[in-house]
């Protein structure tokens, strides 16, 4: 029986037994191109990130949401006046020297609970946006993944929760238990898992039928290993994306539940319940007390909606 000649290796080819020729995900051995490749890979994010710092909008939006962290943290030094004191004898004052933002009907100074309101709005909707990606990441992986019967099961439930309007929601979940940092930080949280679950699952579905994933079951690894080993990496710019556009989102969300008595309780300063309850001001003329509070929301959205959008594109080209 005739055998093949083993054939001498091209010079510069690495060896099938060489320790330091690259290993791909497989475990086989790669040769010089595709050795090449896997270089070029490990630094497209690094890259990426580079091209993410030279676009202008990436950083107007970073210094709007940086402003408003530095008065999260620093606000009551910052802010001029106490922002709960009540003036009755100044209430309702127009923005002039002493008070720049004007005063609003109990004569507290709007400047001062701006600059202090942004304080548990960047605390509640960060952490909310941190708990839905989490959960939803975790039930997207596994829908995606699985498929069978538990994608179809968990797909429904996922529709039926998200038919229902977000205030429906949020008011089952406060009555049933309170309104405090900590419930209303979940309930967006909560809200928000379903969304980013059917992102992920649809970013999941795309890298379930890679060759690196039926070699991963070949090995037998498990499939938790294989989601959050494996396949979690390779969405994960699908899931920085969605969580910098839930983030804008929990803003609102916040914002409209403490507009709705729902969120923040007064007297604590807040740009929601600072609308609410001089919304009647408007027609005596008093639009200083709506409208600053306003611009903070709209600033603070924009620049998280710049960094989000800036991500996308980097991370998409």
């Amino acid at each position: 029986m005739s055998g093949s000649v083993p054939q001498p290796a091209e010079p510069g080819a690495a060896s099938p037994v060489d320790p330091v020729a690259p290993i791909d995900r497989t475990g086989g051995y790669l040769g010089p191109t595709a050795a090449a490749a896997v270089a070029a890979a490990s630094r497209a994010t690094p890259a990426r990130w580079r091209l993410l710092l030279r676009r202008p909008a990436f950083w107007v939006g970073a210094g709007i949401v940086l402003f408003w962290v530095v008065c999260a943290v620093f606000g009551h030094v910052i802010a001029p006046y106490n922002p709960l004191a009540q003036q009755l004898l100044a209430a309702n004052a127009a923005p002039s020297s002493a008070h720049w933002f004007g005063t609003d009907p109990l004569g507290r100074d709007v400047l001062s609970r701006v600059i202090t309101g942004a304080r548990d709005i960047l605390i509640i909707t960060p952490l909310a946006t941190i708990i839905g990606t989490v959960l939803g990441t975790a039930l997207g992986l596994a829908m995606g993944y699985l498929g069978g019967w538990f994608d179809t099961t968990v797909s429904r439930l996922v529709e039926a929760f998200l038919s229902l309007p977000f205030v429906i929601i949020a008011l089952l979940f406060v009555v049933a238990v309170g309104a405090s940092v900590l419930s209303i930080t979940i309930i967006i949280g909560l809200v928000f898992t379903p969304l980013i679950a059917r992102t992920v699952r649809a970013a999941v579905l795309v890298e379930r039928h890679q060759d690196y994933v039926s070699a991963s079951r070949l090995l037998g690894e498990n499939p938790a290993r294989v989601m959050f080993g494996e396949i979690l990496p390779n969405v994960m710019p699908a899931i920085v994306v969605e969580f910098t556009v839930r983030l804008a989102y929990a803003i609102f969300a916040l914002v409209t539940l403490s507009f709705l008595g729902l969120g923040v309780q007064p007297p604590t300063p807040d740009w929601g319940l600072d609308i609410a309850a001089n919304a009647s001001g408007l027609l005596a003329g008093y639009w200083w007390q709506t409208l600053f509070p306003a611009l903070a929301i709209a600033s603070l959205v924009i620049g998280v909606a710049l960094i989000a959008d800036t991500i996308e594109q980097v991370l998409g080209s």
